[in-house]
């Protein structure tokens, strides 16, 4: 299964969260019982460890954040890995897009000057400094006060922003957020071909793709000619056809990795498209 991140949280059973209109701020201490999730943001969000670690994995590269360390995440999926020596707690700061660039707005000269790169990338390492790291725990001790004006954590929100971009070491999240003002829409066709094996809904890739469901639908025919459920099924199932050369997985892994939530659809529908279920498919056709 695939968590929402930005709704797990705000529906997540604590008090230790603030929440705004365009950011939500909010103390989570992972359960001892959680290993490996997949996980989805169309929220950017930085999070900053009190203790404890764990691997982030983007489409192309894998993170370990250690306490005292900071990531920011652009919109997308990841899938996570705990360690168990020490409880990870994490301190995480959600702020949309549109909060971000009318940030962007309010301070144009400090994006006048620098250049885009390096802007793929999902995930982006935070030089934390003395001044970062007090300014987040001054924050934090919001999550103790009652009634806490939004105007002021929002204020504690644009002052973040301010310290982590004015530190040099910080340029490539710069960049990014510059790059936000001039991408005019989502990329559907490289967004879907990066992250078909996750098990999303088609109404969560129209939120991961920044559209409403009938807009995305749209999109997808014109770059696909086929729909939303029809491409994925096929490419799932493609996906799956590749993964069952890796003789380390069983049928059940090969299932879940390609995007599939039930074993006994995913035998049906392998069957269907290429004639055997997938156990008879290894044996017939993959030397071993």
């Amino acid at each position: 299964m695939s968590l929402e991140l930005h709704d797990f949280f705000l529906k997540y059973p604590t008090n230790s969260k603030l929440i705004g209109d365009d950011y939500l701020f909010v103390e989570y201490k992972c359960p001892l019982d959680s290993d490996k999730f997949k996980m989805w943001t169309d929220t950017p969000f930085l999070s900053y460890v009190i203790s404890g670690k764990k691997d982030w994995t983007s489409i192309n590269k894998t993170y370990t954040i250690r306490a005292g360390e900071a990531l920011f995440f652009k919109r997308g999926l990841y899938n996570t890995k705990q360690y168990f020596e020490e409880d990870y707690c994490t301190i995480v700061f959600f702020i949309t897009e549109d909060f971000i660039k009318r940030f962007m707005d309010r301070n144009p000269e400090m994006f006048k000057q620098n250049d885009i790169h390096n802007v793929e990338t999902q995930i982006f390492n935070i030089n934390v400094t003395d001044s970062l790291k007090a300014l987040i725990l001054s924050i934090f001790s919001y999550l103790n006060q009652n009634n806490i004006p939004k105007e002021l954590v929002e204020i504690k929100f644009n002052e973040l922003l301010y310290n982590v971009l004015l530190n040099p070491a910080n340029k490539n999240l710069l960049s990014f957020f510059k790059s936000l003002k001039q991408e005019q829409k989502i990329n559907v066709e490289e967004t879907m071909l990066k992250n078909f094996h996750y098990d999303l809904k088609i109404e969560e890739y129209a939120r991961l793709c920044g559209r409403s469901l009938s807009t995305f639908k749209r999109d997808f025919q014109q770059y696909f000619k086929l729909t939303p459920g029809k491409w994925l099924n096929n490419k799932r199932l493609e996906y799956a056809r590749t993964l069952l050369n890796n003789l380390d997985l069983n049928i059940n892994d090969v299932c879940f990795e390609s995007g599939f939530k039930n074993i006994s659809h995913f035998n049906s529908s392998f069957k269907k498209h290429y004639k055997y279920p997938p156990n008879q498919y290894r044996k017939l056709f993959i030397k071993v």
